[in-house]
This record gives C-alpha cells, structure tokens and sequence, in this order.
C-alpha cells in the first residue's frame, strides 16, 4: 500500500522496477509475458493500487479493441435493449464499446459521428436517425472503418441488420383478420425506413386479401416522441368518427402506448373478450409491452440475434480488413414471432 498517486503506466514502471514494454505487453495480453513477470507485476499493483485507463490502452493499440455505437435515444427500451445486448456480445469478443445517443437529433448524430471520427476504433454500430441522418458524415465513416447498419439503413454499400418488415407486419396483419375486425393501420412519423416499409407491407397484405386498407396518418416531422404524437392523434380520431375498425394496429409499441392511453381516457375497454370495444396490437415487442394493461400483442423483434448479427458482421469485417480481405456488404433481415397477448 501506498500514499503515493500513480497518473500513468509510465510512473508505475518506475516504482515498480518493470520495463515499460513490458508491463504494456501484460496489459494487452497477460498470458503474454512469463508466469514470474506476471505475478511481479499483480505484485505491483496490489502494492500501488494502480489500475490503467484501459480506454487509453486500447487507443494506444495497433488494432483497438474498440466499437463505437450510436443509437437514437439509449431512453427508448428498444434500443436500450440492444445496446445491452451488444455490450455483452463485444465484451464476449473482447471488445469495449463506446456508446452514444442522437436523442432524435441531426446535429447531434453529427456530433456523435464526428467523436467516432477522432478516436482510434476498430468500428461502428449505427442505429441512424434516417431521413435527416447526414449522409456525407456516414460515408465518411464507413471509409475510416467497418460499419454495420442496425435497425434501418441508408444505402446498399453499407453491412445492414434489421427486421423483415415484409414478413413481420403481413404476419400481425394476417392474424388480426382472421381473429376479428380486419385492422386500422396507424401510422409512425417517417423518421426512417421502417415507418414507409411497414405502411408499404400493411397496404399490400390488405390488398392481397381482398381488404380495404384504412390509415391513420400522423406527423411526417422529424419526430421521435411516439407516444405524445400517437396520443395526441387518437384523441382527433375519437372526438371525430373514431376508427374505421375495431382493431388498431398501430406501426410500432411506443404508439401503441399512446393510442392505448387515449383510448383508455376517453373510456373505451381495450382487449379481445366479449364486450372489448377494441383491440389494439404493436410491432417490436419493446421489454415494456408485457406489462401493458391489457398486455399487448405485437411482433417481437429477436433483440438477441440482432445484436450477435451486427457484432459478428462488424468485427469478422474489422478482422478480414487486417488480413487485406474486402467482403460484400452482408444485408441481414430476420423474421419477427407473433407475440399474442390480450390487448387483441
């Protein structure tokens, strides 16, 4: 023990009498350096206390073991879901992984962009905002390192992971017509692809069924807040003619959560028992969906595969880069699981 503050690695080869090259070598790869070495510096550090900054020894590597994320919003259980998932699948491959949030924000998925572009990383995960994304920062990344795509895409060059929703939202759609009233779509602000791919996929199923297809629209505004965009519709809709069905299906949970809330006010029982006025079903299956009053019924996204996918395809390419390998960018859509529940 000692009184003494160690800055850096450099004062605590010092102290410790252990080259720097070599308490450097045990930081990256313990089982690199002799046994004796070894038990000489875990000595050392049980004596001085000291613990590198292993965010800086990373950077100092010629390979960081390093992955930057960036998401929407890290408030929103769906991706706060996947980043949980992808920060234990890199720290299973030995990775850490800088996480930073956009909060709905073109500047500031900028602004996390341009922070990825002045670190020493290995790559990128990035969940991007869409339509108002900046298009040049993206492609400026993806030229400094490996990216993968998470959620929605930009373009075809880049590595994507994301869900089918060609086949999810036909597979809701199906269901609800045959269970009842054939669903109402209600719409998302078009803040990405998902929102125009999962309207696109509803119209054609209805079509193809021989239904009309009926849409609630929303905002087209670059808008993140789901819930009060969707709460704030619905309460039209009711104090108008109400919706054209008895059956909602609404483009993901978060608007769910708000058409619920305004038909719960406005003192309309949600759910598929005799004597429901309606039933009302999602898309994504966030963590918080279960829990709803009445539960809700949705399409769950597979948030394990989807962040073992995205982790797998981004350092198997970061990877291949050091072998002087150029894959094809892999474009990953999995299948969503209808999740029945009584909200319909």
């Amino acid at each position: 023990m000692t009184d003494r503050t160690i800055k850096n690695m450099a004062e605590f080869s010092e102290l410790s009498g252990i080259s720097r090259p070599t308490v450097s070598k045990y930081f990256n790869d313990p089982d690199s350096v002799r046994k004796s070495t070894r038990a000489k510096i875990e000595k050392a550090l049980a004596q001085y206390e000291y613990r590198p900054n292993l965010f800086a020894v990373n950077l100092n590597k010629k390979r960081p073991k390093i992955v930057g994320l960036i998401v929407p919003d890290t408030a929103d259980t769906f991706f706060s879901e996947l980043v949980r998932r992808i920060e234990m699948r890199c720290v299973e491959r030995g990775y850490l992984a800088i996480v930073l949030s956009s909060r709905g924000d073109s500047q500031l998925e900028a602004r996390s962009i341009e922070t990825l572009l002045s670190l020493k990383i290995a790559g990128a995960i990035v969940a991007p905002l869409g339509v108002h994304s900046d298009r040049q920062l993206m492609r400026s990344l993806r030229a400094r390192i490996p990216m993968v795509f998470l959620d929605s895409s930009l373009d075809e060059e880049t590595p994507f992971v994301g869900t089918d929703n060609f086949q999810s939202v036909p597979l809701i759609t199906e269901y609800l017509c045959r269970s009842g009233e054939p669903p109402t779509y209600f719409d998302m602000p078009a803040v990405n692809q998902n929102g125009p791919e999962r309207k696109q996929a509803y119209v054609a199923t209805m079509e193809r069924l021989g239904l009309k297809p009926e849409i609630v629209a929303v905002s087209q505004k670059n808008d993140w807040r789901f819930e009060d965009i969707a709460f704030e519709q619905t309460r039209r809709v009711l104090e108008g003619n109400g919706f054209p069905t008895r059956t909602v299906l609404c483009a993901n949970d978060r608007c769910a959560v708000g058409v619920m809330a305004a038909v719960f006010q406005h003192g309309l029982r949600i759910g598929r028992e005799p004597g429901c006025d309606i039933r009302i079903a999602g898309h994504d299956d966030q963590p918080h969906s279960r829990y709803g009053c009445p539960p809700l019924t949705t399409v769950a996204q597979d948030f394990d595969r989807l962040a073992q996918s995205a982790v797998a395809i981004l350092l198997d390419r970061v990877e291949s880069e050091d072998d002087g390998g150029n894959p094809e960018p892999q474009q990953v859509r999995l299948e969503g699981k209808l999740v029945m529940r009584a909200s319909a």
